[in-house]
């Protein structure tokens, strides 16, 4: 390859999108296992490469010279190849950095924790030293030089006002946990997680959940992805083209959820959806008899409630986890909390609010076969559809006007 990533697993990676998007020149991914770095850099059949997790502090050694800042990090997350001589830079600084600064958050004279051992850590731990924090604390799970564990962060430093992860917990494919428990930091004003996929990890969840700022990690990503193409092609980036990059990708990964009382019409507005928003269709129900190989009244017939909500629950999980999808979900999707904090990861969620006159009962719904089992349904959940839900859409329209309307509030989102 002449451009290009190397890491452990990529499977995840949005490095490609970004440097075509970025650039003009053809971005590989190539996952290499850690025996196979020596060959690799004998060769160096490569014009210019980034280097993510594991191997940003194991490629040093195969280098001719690094960069101030990347020796203070003691990571390097970009290479170049000039004429044979390897060159190692660290962009995460500057994107990290452009990541803080987006959100207007001001470091200075702050307590700040990073969270992590890795080489990420080192930078944020560089980059808030660099933005004049009044003190910085490396948190580790295990006791080392440098590092506090989580225990003296809780009972010590439990008055720290500022949250760097660079942990992978959260991270796909292991969603839904969280390095930290913010309830055992009250003092907390902002958090920012290097954690990408989900676009919201659970970390960032919770944050908001307290009306705590709190961003992901995708313009971080971007913007590390500019200044490395600045080093690719020695040539600068225009923070505009950054700015559009990072929307359009966040939208185009981000999933669409309806949620709603059966009959509402998410399947219908879901399919005319994903034709206009060239984005994949799911039905979690339709998943769920895949799944288990029966319909849904079989399944609560023959297992009961408590076993479909279970099955139901680990499909959500499932399907939250992939990108760019419009999201059909069960009508009792949204009882059990764990559902919306997954769909929250990488969606926004509508719900599709089709007045109780409207809505018709069909044998293949259990909970809502006969009217009255239907009316007690929607008195049951309509405060936790409205509680969920980003946005709540008229659904006594047409199919294709609620799907419009749903299309207009997606391009009009800012991903800020």
């Amino acid at each position: 390859m002449e451009y290009g990533c190397i890491g452990e697993k990529l499977g995840h990676s949005f490095s490609k999108e970004i440097h075509n998007a970025l650039a003009e020149y053809e971005y590989s991914l190539k996952e290499l296992k850690r025996e196979e770095l020596p060959e690799f850099f004998k060769n160096k059949d490569f014009k210019a490469i980034n280097v993510t997790i594991p191997y940003k502090q194991d490629v040093i050694e195969y280098l001719d010279w690094i960069s101030d800042e990347a020796k203070s990090i003691n990571a390097v997350n970009t290479i170049v190849n000039k004429s044979g001589k390897l060159y190692g830079y660290n962009t995460d600084f500057y994107g990290l950095k452009a990541l803080i600064e987006k959100e207007n958050v001001s470091l200075k004279g702050k307590k700040v924790i990073v969270l992590g051992s890795g080489g990420t850590s080192n930078t944020a731990f560089a980059v808030a030293n660099y933005m004049e924090a009044q003190a910085v604390l490396k948190v580790s799970r295990n006791k080392k030089d440098g590092y506090i564990t989580y225990n003296e962060l809780y009972e010590k430093y439990s008055n720290c006002e500022i949250i760097i992860n660079t942990t992978p917990c959260g991270m796909y494919p292991n969603p839904g946990a969280s390095a930290v428990d913010l309830n055992k930091l009250p003092k907390i004003e902002a958090v920012f997680d290097a954690v990408y996929n989900p676009l919201k990890s659970k970390l960032i969840l919770d944050a908001k959940n307290r009306n705590i700022t709190a961003v992901g990690g995708l313009y971080m990503l971007v913007s590390q992805a500019a200044y490395a193409v600045e080093r690719f092609i020695d040539a600068p980036v225009d923070n505009n083209k950054v700015e559009e990059i990072f929307q359009n990708l966040y939208k185009q990964k981000m999933n669409i959820a309806l949620v709603g009382m059966p009959a509402s019409g998410k399947t219908s507005v879901g399919k005319v959806l994903c034709q206009r928003l060239n984005k994949a269709f799911v039905d979690s129900d339709e998943e769920i008899v895949k799944r288990e190989d029966r319909t849904i009244p079989e399944i609560f017939s023959q297992e009961g409630e408590g076993y479909f909500r279970n099955v139901e629950k680990n499909v959500i999980k499932d399907i939250s986890m992939l990108n760019s999808q419009v999201i059909s979900t069960g009508g009792g999707a949204i009882l059990n909390p764990e559902n919306i904090e997954n769909l929250k990861g990488n969606s926004r969620i509508y719900f599709l609010d089709r007045p109780l006159e409207m809505l018709i009962t069909t044998f293949d719904r259990p909970l809502s076969s006969n009217r009255a089992d239907l009316e007690k349904r929607y008195n049951e959940r309509y405060e936790l559809y409205k509680a969920c839900a980003d946005v709540v859409v008229d659904g006594s329209k047409a199919v294709e006007e609620v799907a419009k309307i749903i299309e207009e509030d997606y391009y009009e989102y800012s991903c800020n």
